[in-house]
């Protein structure tokens, strides 16, 4: 496809060692979107057992309702985040795609290397902006009460939360 010869080896091989940072980050989404998934299968999977639940009446519907709404705020941030993830990561293959060819042929793209770093750099801000928006939200919606903490039953000796 290309040829290789020995005027191309040393750019490719420098072309690798540019490679490498882009590479990292793609592994770094990696673990992102694994922490993302498993978060929006937990808040699915609640949504469905309070889809399933059968109100005794109007205040536990009400609340049921008020925990759905939340879980679906949620879910769709976190698929947004999961989104912005994925293009990030598309966009810095396609950086490393770039790299490769403009080493091994005529095709030099000196502007486009920038510009889709900057890109892939963005969508990851996004994706993590999305991100604490949904942790924001399951925090404001799933608390302990205070009463429950401080009622709770402590081992003999244990000091922590005594007022």
């Amino acid at each position: 496809m290309f040829p290789l010869n020995d005027e191309n080896i040393p750019a490719l091989a420098q072309t690798i060692q540019l490679a490498i940072a882009p590479v990292f980050l793609l592994t770094a989404i990696g673990g992102f979107l694994s922490a993302i998934t498993t978060r929006l299968g937990r808040v699915i999977d609640r949504a469905r057992k309070l889809e399933s639940t059968d109100p005794k009446d109007d205040v536990e519907r009400s609340l049921i309702i008020s925990e759905l709404s939340s879980l679906d705020r949620r879910m769709l941030l976190a698929n947004r985040a999961v989104g912005l993830s994925v293009s990030s990561a598309l966009t810095i293959c396609t950086l490393i795609a770039v790299l490769f060819v403009s080493a091994v042929s005529p095709f030099h793209p000196d502007q486009l290397v920038p510009v889709l770093f900057i890109l892939a750099i963005l969508l990851l801000m996004a994706a993590l902006l999305m991100f604490a928006l949904e942790i924001r939200i399951s925090i404001r919606t799933v608390r302990v009460r205070a009463e429950l903490i401080y009622q709770a039953p402590r081992p003999p000796g244990d000091i922590s939360f005594r007022s």
